[in-house]
C-alpha cells in the first residue's frame, strides 16, 4: 500500500505568502512480492518440462525352441546391409520355387523420396485414409479424442495392414535402421518388428550384393 507522508512545515514565509505543503510518496512492495511467489508458482505447477525423447520399437518374442521362419499374412521384410542398401520381399521367404510360387527375389530400395518413401506410400495408402478420414471428423469434433485414438489403433492393427519385418546382416549401420523405422513411423504404420535375419535371407542378399 502507498502512504503519504506530508511534512509539518506548511507555515507562512514573511510577506504573507502561503508556502504549499510538501508530500512524499511511500510504497510498501510487500504486495508485489507477494504475486511475484504466486505467479511463479502458478507457472512452475502448469508448465510442461521438456521430456527425453524416445522411438517406440517392437520386438518379437523369442521363441522357446527353434521354429520355421514364421509366417505373416500382408507381410513385408526390409534386409538392410552396406552402402546404406536395402532390398525387400514380399510374403514368406522361399529358398526355392514351390508349387506356383517362384523363390523368393529381392528387390533394391534407396532412402530417397522417390524410392522408399513412396513405395511406403503406395503400401499403406488404404490405411492413410483411412486414418485420414477419423482424423476429419475429430477436428469437426465429431469424435471424442479416446474415441479416436482408439479408432486410430484398430485401423493400424487390422489384419489387412501390412506388417513390416526389419533384419539386418552384420555390415548395415545403425543409422539405416532408424532411418527406416522413422519411414514406417512417417507413414504410421502400426505394425512393424526387429528380428534377426536367417541363413537362407542372408546367402540371398550375400549373392544379391556380391559379399
Amino acid at each position: 500500500m502507498a502512504e503519504i507522508a506530508e511534512d509539518g512545515g506548511g507555515g507562512h514565509k514573511k510577506g504573507g505568502k502561503k508556502r504549499a505543503k510538501k508530500q512524499s510518496t511511500k510504497i510498501d512492495m510487500t504486495p508485489m512480492v507477494d504475486l511475484a511467489f504466486l505467479l511463479l508458482t502458478f507457472f512452475v505447477l502448469t508448465s510442461t518440462f521438456s521430456k527425453p525423447k524416445s522411438m517406440e520399437l517392437t520386438f518379437p518374442v523369442p521363441p522357446k525352441e527353434p521354429t520355421e521362419q514364421t509366417k505373416v499374412k500382408n507381410g513385408v521384410t526390409f534386409l538392410l546391409t552396406k552402402d546404406d542398401r536395402v532390398f525387400y520381399y514380399e510374403k514368406e521367404f522361399r529358398a526355392k520355387p514351390e508349387g506356383e510360387n517362384a523363390a523368393t527375389d529381392l528387390t533394391e530400395l534407396n532412402f530417397s523420396a522417390e524410392s522408399l518413401h513412396k513405395f511406403m506410400l503406395d503400401k499403406n495408402k488404404a490405411m492413410q485414409d483411412a486414418i485420414k478420414a477419423l482424423d476429419e471428423k475429430f477436428q469437426k469434433r465429431q469424435l471424442a479424442d479416446t474415441t479416436y485414438k482408439r479408432l486410430v489403433r484398430e485401423v493400424k492393427a487390422d489384419k489387412n495392414s501390412y506388417t513390416y519385418l526389419i533384419k539386418t546382416d552384420d555390415k548395415a549401420s545403425y543409422k539405416n535402421v532408424i532411418d527406416l523405422i522413422d519411414e514406417l513411423n512417417i507413414n504410421l504404420v502400426g505394425k512393424y518388428v526387429i528380428t534377426d535375419i536367417t541363413k537362407p535371407e542372408l546367402d540371398l542378399l550375400n549373392a544379391k550384393t556380391g559379399g
